[in-house]
């Protein structure tokens, strides 16, 4: 039966709740006239709540339009790249929109880099202006020399705080004097909410969205007002029980990654949805915004699952507010699914996306659609082809049930990499397939099951061992917290596996123990010849392990 269903027959499209197309028309709306729009709408509806302070769609507008002036000023116009170097806060937001609204490209940057990091991703980009936080910009005044920024205007989180906070427009470190160095409450007094207006089109780059660098140097994806846009159209019409202008979104994770600059700060714009920002997403802290504003949706990644599940304070804490919760960034642990779920009564949809896809080509069914497959990243998005290919040539469609690399093509898809056409041309095929990477296979139903990374693979012995299905048997271990299964070098098999733990709070157990446990469980050849046991993995910001980490150490080792 598998034999006879193609990937060209998009099996998963009868698993589409009733509510969602198959396709969509898209209304060619860039991202400021979705801001232009929504606050002509909802006025003096909740745009952004940020440490207790508020914020409207109107006075949202008004702030854009008084930084897009400065920016101008500035020298920035059409095609120009701005650096925004801020965790998720009001001042992200307007920056953001500011850049889109003179036809900018917006270059959101990790706070947490290191210089060295960030003065490839300046360079890079070609960004002459930087928005960075106070607590960061001595450190960027002295790297400022070895890049192409001109301007730097700093911020602080009190600048937005309640009158009634003592804190409220207080610095936080004293920043040194510099030329072209400005304060962004200075710039928001002394400029006019009339920027010039701009003729933006939908093909215009919007974003050079940099990868996460798991697994080497970050690239500069390519994203156009026609992918986001798009993108953001698709999740409206999934989300079919979201009502606009009435619903809150918890920015949990951060919008300088494309999940939360998608999910949590365009749709929440797009659909008049006020958006709670959480610069510092903490357990606590996601903890206490769910008590204090009762979230209905919110992008999550498996660390904030496992986090909350763990935590003290859950016990106080109504999860019951939330409609749908989107889980993306890392593999999602089938039993941490289950848990919040049971405890919450939210629907889980667990996803997956690049930086590339803007970000997303499959989630799995929301209310209403086919079931939802614990382990499975779902089914492919509104207008969005996926292929299984060979991994030796990348060009020959796998049978429907075995592995291969994926392939997807769709309006969300990046057109290529930021001053990198070599590695475009090997991404992203001609007739506009992108190669994932990624080790996956469909079932009969038309769901995708991620097997691995390609480059994760392990090869002993001449059998191939993909380490998530190692991880998985660890997971169910109920004493593991977190692991990750890599490939060490060895003189006779090429490669052997090697697994790295962290235990629950409170549990204990052996390398031995936990051997045991994988022994019954797992085929002979898969068996780790080593466990280590650690107190903590190296994560990135978004809670994906960074085995590229664990790699260099047992590299230095050998």
């Amino acid at each position: 039966m598998t034999e006879k269903i193609s990937y060209q027959d998009k099996p998963w499209l009868k698993h589409y709740a009733k509510e969602v197309p198959h396709s969509i028309d898209y209304v060619e709306m860039c991202l400021p006239d979705m801001l232009e729009k929504t606050a002509g709408e909802f006025p003096d509806r909740t745009a952004l709540i940020c440490q207790d302070y508020f914020v409207t769609f109107s006075e949202l507008r008004e702030m854009v339009n008084r930084f897009a002036t400065c920016l101008h000023d500035f020298g920035i116009g059409m095609g120009d790249p701005v650096a925004v170097l801020l965790p998720t806060c009001i001042q992200s937001v307007v920056a953001y929109y500011a850049i889109l609204k003179l036809g900018g490209i917006a270059v959101m940057n990790n706070p947490m880099y290191a210089d060295r990091e960030l003065k490839y991703q300046y360079n890079d980009s070609g960004a002459k202006i930087l928005i960075c936080l106070d607590l960061l910009a001595n450190r960027m005044i002295k790297l400022r020399p070895e890049t192409g920024i001109t301007h730097i205007v700093y911020t602080s989180l009190n600048d937005y705080l309640p009158e009634q906070n003592s804190d409220s427009g207080q610095p936080v470190v004293a920043v040194e004097d510099s030329e072209n160095l400005y304060h962004w409450k200075d710039c928001m007094l002394k400029y006019s909410p009339d920027p010039p207006e701009v003729d933006l089109k939908w093909d215009e780059t919007a974003v050079f969205q940099y990868t996460g660098g798991t697994t080497g140097l970050s690239k500069g994806a390519i994203l156009t007002h026609r992918n986001l846009c798009s993108m953001i159209q698709m999740y409206a019409a999934w989300f079919h029980d979201g009502k606009k202008g009435e619903e809150t979104m918890m920015a949990a994770s951060p919008v300088f990654h494309i999940l939360g600059m998608q999910v949590a700060q365009n749709l929440s714009i797009y659909m008049g949805w006020r958006n709670v920002l959480l610069p510092k997403p903490a357990t606590e802290f996601i903890l206490e915004a769910i008590n204090k504003y009762r979230p209905s949706y919110s992008p999550l990644v498996p660390t904030h699952y496992i986090g909350m599940l763990q935590h003290p304070d859950l016990k106080d804490t109504d999860l019951t507010c939330f409609k749908g919760a989107f889980s993306g960034g890392a593999s999602l642990p089938v039993n941490v699914l289950h848990s919040f779920e049971e405890i919450s009564k939210a629907e889980i949809c667990e996803g997956f996306g690049m930086s590339e896809t803007s970000p997303q080509t499959h989630l799995n069914p929301y209310r209403g659609g086919g079931p939802r497959k614990p382990g499975s990243i779902g089914i492919p998005w509104i207008d969005t082809e996926v292929r299984i290919v060979d991994l030796e040539t990348g060009e020959k469609d796998m049978p429907v049930g075995e592995a291969g690399e994926m392939l997807f093509r769709g309006p969300q898809v990046t057109k290529g990499y930021h001053n990198k056409p070599e590695e475009t041309s090997v991404s992203i095929t001609p007739d506009g397939w992108l190669h994932s990477g990624d080790i996956a296979r469909m079932d009969e139903d038309g769901y995708f099951y991620v097997v691995d990374r390609k480059k994760d693979m392990v090869i002993s012995g001449g059998y191939n061992i993909y380490p998530r299905e190692v991880e998985e048997v660890f997971y169910q271990d109920s004493r593991v917290n977190k692991v990750a299964v890599i490939g060490i070098p060895d003189e006779k098999r090429g490669e052997n596996v090697k697994a790295f733990v962290t235990l629950k709070q409170g549990e204990e157990a052996t390398t031995e123990q936990l051997m045991e446990f994988c022994r019954e469980r797992l085929a002979k050849y898969k068996w780790p010849v080593q466990i280590e046991i650690r107190d903590s993995l190296p994560e990135s910001n978004v809670g994906k392990i960074l085995k590229k980490d664990l790699k260099a150490e047992e590299l230095l080792k050998n």
